[in-house]
């Protein structure tokens, strides 16, 4: 989001319900749900963010715009996972032209709930997660965007955030409880690690809430690292706020996924362009909607990584980055 994030509540009833944008002449109209883990409804603008900017830009470019010819309902699950199913039964019984799923829990509930709506999602690995079989050639009501960029990425992570800290001998990841820890993505996290000779511990939250995020830090006061990992969850970003304040105020040199985090005062980050990421989606939309099967479009690989620094949170933890690393940064905060 460019304030990104990786980001506010209105509450679990108000959340399930759509904003729609009325259509004036219906016959000409078309119309798409959005659906976020996390992300309140009302930051599912244009204007909230450079993630749904671009998205939005792309379907403009392709002929649609909301309250002329689109109608957009928006839905959250509000950081709820056990609303995952409902939600996508919810909605995909209001037959919408199209589905934007984003996250892969989202868009597992949307295939498990529809097979004929057309459905464009923002995934991880959308083979690993079921969603289809083949990226070149997805072949069934489901296409999207991946933000796959290998499980290699923990390791620059842990990489950048050594040669801030070269006495970093322990990190806490801080992650969503889900059953993806016990797969590829926690076996990556604990490698890295240990080929960086880093002691890792993690930090589950059961609901993305900020009570949540408070308890856990609260708890690195007794058991207290040397620095942290976020996980690059995008359902994070909706709390990035609280996040990057909790950090601050706890004195916890932070790695995240996305630049939002530094934008807001975060110390380092390395992943995903949102920007870039929010576009790819838009365009894919826009073919949607003018006809084309979405089998028929392949999933974008969207792998365009930024690293971004915070200096001045930098000096308030008393860090001083290297010539090289800052030279290499996408985006230095001064």
């Amino acid at each position: 989001m460019r304030r990104r994030e990786f980001i506010t509540l209105i509450g679990a009833t108000a959340a399930a319900s759509p904003l729609v944008a009325r259509a004036q002449q219906p016959g000409k109209m078309k119309r798409i749900a959005m659906v976020h883990p996390t992300e309140p409804i009302a930051n599912m603008v244009a204007s909230y963010h450079r993630f749904w900017g671009a998205f939005f830009d792309e379907l403009g470019r392709a002929g649609f715009v909301e309250g002329k010819n689109l109608v957009v309902e928006r839905y959250s699950a509000a950081g709820q996972p056990d609303r995952f199913a409902p939600l996508a039964r919810q909605v995909v019984d209001t037959r919408p032209d199209a589905i934007y799923a984003v996250s892969s829990f989202i868009s597992v509930a949307f295939k498990a709930a529809t097979t004929t709506i057309p459905i464009v999602c923002v995934t991880s690995d959308p083979v690993a997660a079921g969603l289809v079989s083949n990226i070149a050639r997805p072949g069934g009501n489901i296409t999207g965007s991946s933000v796959d960029t290998g499980f290699e990425i923990w390791g620059k992570r842990i990489g950048l955030l050594k040669e801030a800290l070269p006495k970093l001998s322990n990190i806490f990841l801080i992650a969503e409880k889900t059953a993806r820890w016990e797969g590829l993505f926690g076996s990556s996290v604990r490698q890295a690690a240990t080929a960086a000779s880093i002691v890792l511990n993690t930090a589950f939250l059961e609901k993305l809430e900020e009570a949540a995020y408070q308890r856990v830090f609260a708890a690195f006061d007794q058991d207290r690292p040397d620095a942290l990992l976020l996980s690059d969850y995008g359902g994070h970003i909706t709390h990035a706020p609280t996040i990057v304040a909790l950090a601050a105020n706890h004195r916890l040199p932070t790695m995240y996924a996305f630049r939002d985090y530094v934008e807001l005062g975060g110390l380092i980050s390395y992943g995903d362009d949102l920007e870039a990421l929010g576009r790819s989606p838009g365009h894919q939309m826009g073919q949607v909607l003018n006809g084309t099967h979405p089998g028929d479009i392949p999933f974008d690989q969207v792998t365009r990584l930024e690293l971004a620094i915070n200096l001045k949170n930098a000096k308030s933890l008393g860090l001083e980055f290297p010539a090289t690393l800052l030279a290499s940064a996408n985006l230095v905060v001064e």
